[in-house]
């Protein structure tokens, strides 16, 4: 493995993850307003804490490389979900653009799925 792949894969793994993380505490601190939302877009509320211990939970494991496969997949079906759930409407410029953001995450997602975690991951250590 080259120093570029050496350092980018865990640089990658950090910022697609890091999106999940931070929003996985947003939605704790405002779990109101999340609810409420979910629910205006036809998404029972009551799934608000499967989302977010997906993105806190799923997002750490890709940024540690652990089980990175699994959780990348996990996070890349998320994004596509998401996207078509909060973001089709594509007569909002500012949907749209929103729409495309999960489409990209989506896809770095699935090359992590590709890849696997690459260097400094738990993964690695492990010969997965």
């Amino acid at each position: 493995m080259n120093l570029l792949q050496t350092i980018s894969a865990p640089v990658a793994r950090v910022f697609l993850s890091l999106i999940f993380v931070t929003s996985g505490f947003s939605k704790i601190s405002g779990y109101a307003g999340t609810q409420a939302y979910m629910e205006s877009m036809g998404v029972p509320g009551a799934l608000l804490p499967l989302v977010i211990a997906l993105e806190l939970l799923g997002g750490l494991a890709v940024i540690l490389g652990w089980q990175t496969r699994i959780a990348a997949f996990l996070l890349a079906g998320f994004s596509l979900l998401s996207a078509f759930l909060f973001h089709a409407n594509f007569g909002d410029q500012m949907q749209m653009i929103m729409f495309m953001k999960n489409i990209a995450i989506a896809g770095g997602f699935l090359m992590i799925v590709s890849l696997g975690g690459g260097a400094f991951s738990l993964d690695s250590r492990k010969g997965s």
